[in-house]
């Protein structure tokens, strides 16, 4: 197969709001050993992308600099010591960066295969969602049977695939959310209980449901002054995850419970993790949740899907909160 020699992508230049991206044109990567180049269908975005756009979350070193983290679509080359993919093979990967172009390298453990029954558009909705929440929920979290599970931001991407995977695992689950249409949306996806944190205090709606023994597990991406409501609603030797705080990371807290009720808070980021890590994660996900998605258990939820170069509006969408699952980007045809 003959490939051009420059590619378009989306840039970001110095940073600053979804303004700032623009097309540009660069050269064709040429997958190191170990990596495969992808001929990208579809992109998915995702908020550490709108982070990085806006010059507060720098790629790891090595990585690409170009916005991207998850992608869908064809095996065009292959690096040295490439031994699970062929040319042609049809994939959908957690990249390192660089999705937002129309070709990608990515490590060829952190790819993984079209589910059946998806298409490219819908495989690329998976990547960045079930790693994240596989390694915090199932690994980090030690998610049970039988157990209380919240999440907070329910209708987002992640919060759609936990509580679809929590409620598959045969968790109760709990999650926050800011509008009816939004709890409605959870609640079809697997959700016992949404709280609207417009309208309620999720603590105390938790306390009052599981009669003030709370939950087990706790899967939060706000941070700030639900640091302490967390804790407040943790059962003994309950668990907190932490993976991103869309409020201040700084907050005044109590942490006498971290003791009396033998608390564990954890967290972690996924881009900066090694490559046999990732690899390790994509090989659990193919073995526990890609026979869940072949059979309709589970399944990603796309909001909207933008061009490429509409970028800037796929992030201003993300930005705004008011999209109920996955957006998406369709890079090639």
């Amino acid at each position: 197969m003959s490939l051009p020699t420059t590619m378009k992508f989306m840039d970001h230049g110095a940073g600053g709001g979804p303004e700032v991206i623009a097309v540009k044109e660069c050269p064709v990567p040429t997958p190191a050993a170990g990596e495969v180049l992808v001929k990208v269908a579809y992109a998915g975005v995702n908020r550490p992308d709108c982070i990085q756009r806006s010059g507060r979350y720098p790629p790891p070193p090595g990585a690409s600099p170009i916005m991207g983290l998850e992608v869908a679509g064809e095996v065009v080359a292959l690096g040295s010591g490439v031994t699970r993919w062929k040319l042609g093979d049809r994939l959908c990967a957690l990249a390192n960066g660089g999705g937002y172009a129309e070709y990608c390298c990515v490590p060829e453990g952190q790819a993984l295969p079209i589910p059946t029954g998806f298409d490219l558009l819908q495989a690329a909705a998976l990547p960045e969602n079930f790693f994240t929440v596989w390694t915090n929920v199932f690994e980090r979290g030690r998610l049970q049977k039988g157990e209380r599970f919240l999440v907070h931001g329910g209708s987002s991407g992640i919060g759609l695939t936990a509580i679809q995977l929590a409620h598959a695992w045969g968790a109760e689950v709990f999650c926050t959310v800011g509008s009816e249409e939004k709890a409605q949306a959870c609640r079809a996806a697997g959700a016992d209980h949404a709280v609207n944190y417009k309208t309620a205090d999720f603590a105390e709606v938790v306390a009052q449901i599981t009669s003030k023994q709370g939950v087990n597990l706790i899967l939060d991406m706000v941070g700030g002054p639900y640091i302490q409501r967390n804790l407040n609603s943790l059962a003994l030797d309950g668990r907190l995850v932490q993976i991103a705080f869309l409020q201040p990371s700084k907050a005044e807290v109590d942490w006498v419970q971290l003791m009396t009720k033998r608390l564990t808070y954890t967290g972690s980021t996924l881009r900066p993790r090694s490559a046999a890590d990732k690899a390790a994660m994509a090989q659990a996900l193919l073995q526990q949740v890609w026979p869940l998605l072949a059979k309709g258990t589970v399944k990603p939820y796309i909001y909207q899907v933008f061009e490429l170069e509409q970028a800037a509006q796929a992030h201003a969408l993300m930005e705004s909160s008011t999209h109920i699952g996955k957006i998406m980007m369709k890079v090639g045809g």
